[in-house]
């Protein structure tokens, strides 16, 4: 699946938005998005296959985190650009957790 295909979805993206403040576990992640369960699951699933999403696990609870940088540039005319990639992360996500996050 191309990035673009990956990101042409609106429930995608806002996994994005919320995976880009900090890491969530599936629950807390679905309520946040306004969607079940079994949808976030899926979603998180296809941006993991991709590389796009990665996960830890602290007690029962998976959390995922956004494994690489996204970015988006779009330009009208004269420029006339438009880039979409993805970069490495430069920080640890799993680092900055507490331990208190259960």
């Amino acid at each position: 699946m191309s990035l673009i295909e990956l990101l042409g979805s609106k429930a995608r993206i806002e996994i994005i938005r919320e995976l880009s403040r900090e890491p969530q576990y599936v629950t807390q992640l679905a309520e946040t998005v306004g969607m079940d369960g079994k949808s976030a699951v899926h979603h998180l699933s296809k941006m993991e296959d991709a590389g796009l999403v990665a996960y830890y696990e602290r007690g029962n609870r998976k959390y995922y985190y956004l494994a690489k940088t996204v970015e988006l540039r779009a330009a009208p005319p004269p420029e006339r650009t438009f880039v979409l990639q993805t970069g490495e992360r430069r920080d640890d996500p799993i680092e900055g957790e507490s331990a208190s996050d259960d």
